[in-house]
């Protein structure tokens, strides 16, 4: 299962609250983040990992920082 998380524009703790909650409602597979600030890019991946998440790949496009997280 796959899903995608849009948090540009929000400031933290914002996007990591969106990616929390999406964490807990999936539980497993793979989850998208979107951002646009090296501080929310940096926070998402850190909450993730806490939770067992794994650190798929950040790809940046242009101004926006593409996570990928994925649990099996």
């Amino acid at each position: 299962m796959s899903s995608i998380v849009d948090a540009k524009g929000l400031s933290c703790p914002q996007p990591v609250i969106l990616t929390m909650n999406e964490i807990k409602k999936t539980g497993k597979g793979e989850i998208t983040v979107l951002v646009d600030t090296v501080t929310s890019r940096e926070n998402v991946s850190r909450a993730a990992m806490a939770q067992g998440w794994t650190l798929k790949s950040v790809e940046e496009e242009g101004e926006v920082f593409r996570i990928t997280i994925t649990k099996d």
